[in-house]
């Protein structure tokens, strides 16, 4: 049974493997997993909170969907490296650009991913880093879920799939309508600033929406 299972998994094909779709799965599921962690750090950020669902209770969502999405992130890369049907090499996986596989998408995913990694490791030396230099680097957040989105549209084989265009916009829907209610919540001053945030973030969006069509 499982020496068999091995071994067909293992067994060389001329089409996909069971490693492509698992990496289409980890990467759908990372995705889904990523946008829910921005929209809750969103909502933290505005000091969120309900009668039935106190504040620390939101956080630590955050805190927990940001570790999944890095073990999915793991497994979305383990895949994607076993996978002899894209040949992705682990030097794709580290370098944003040169990869033989549509080296612009998959590089966008190589820097969302090094962003994440980032993210998580300072929160792990957030006592040693300090609030704002910590609160700083999590705003590099914003950026990482562009790329990632724009990643899954372009790179996948799915991209025109009428399920992975409803996931994605999905997401979009998501963060944008947090994005809003944090830009309306915020302080006047800080519109600007944050409005241009938005603006930068979207555009990576728009990008790979035309590229897709």
């Amino acid at each position: 049974g499982v020496t068999l299972y091995l071994a067909a998994a293992l067994a060389p094909s001329t089409g996909p493997s069971w490693y492509w779709y698992a990496t289409r799965g980890f990467g759908t599921a990372l995705l889904i997993v990523l946008t829910a962690t921005v929209v809750l750090g969103i909502s933290t950020a505005v000091r969120w909170s309900g009668e039935a669902t106190p504040r620390f209770v939101a956080a630590g969502l955050h805190r927990n969907l940001s570790l999944l999405a890095v073990v999915l992130l793991a497994g979305h890369i383990a895949t994607t490296l076993l996978d002899p049907y894209a040949q992705i090499t682990v030097r794709d996986a580290i370098i944003p650009m040169g990869a033989a596989y549509r080296p612009i998408w998959l590089g966008l995913g190589v820097v969302a991913a090094e962003i994440m990694v980032a993210i998580v490791a300072s929160s792990l030396l957030r006592t040693l880093l300090g609030p704002s230099t910590w609160r700083l680097i999590h705003w590099v957040a914003y950026g990482s879920w562009p790329l990632a989105v724009v990643h899954g549209l372009v790179t996948g084989s799915d991209y025109r799939a009428p399920w992975m265009i409803g996931v994605a916009a999905s997401c979009v829907a998501a963060v944008m309508l947090a994005l809003s209610w944090r830009l309306w919540g915020g302080w006047v001053p800080a519109l600007p600033f944050r409005s241009a945030a938005a603006i930068t973030a979207a555009r990576p969006l728009a990008m790979g929406a035309t590229s897709a069509l």
